[in-house]
C-alpha cells in the first residue's frame, strides 16, 4: 500500500530519517572544517602563522 505524500511527511519514521540524515552530514561538515583549520600545512610559504593578522598574507606580487 503506497502512502500519499502527507502521510509520510506527518509519519514518525520521515522525521526520524531526515533527523539521522541531517545529523550525519551536520558531523561531517564539522569535522572537516575543524579538521581543515587544525591541520593546515605549518611552514609553508602560502600559509600565515595561525596568530598572524589578516592582512599579512605573504603575497609577494
Amino acid at each position: 500500500d503506497p502512502l500519499a505524500w502527507t502521510s509520510y511527511i506527518s509519519s514518525a519514521d520521515f522525521w526520524s530519517r531526515s533527523l539521522q540524515n541531517w545529523q550525519s552530514e551536520f558531523l561531517a561538515v564539522g569535522s572537516m572544517a575543524v579538521l581543515s583549520i587544525y591541520l593546515r600545512q605549518r611552514g609553508s610559504p602560502e600559509s600565515k602563522p595561525v596568530g598572524a593578522p589578516h592582512d599579512d598574507a605573504g603575497d609577494t606580487g
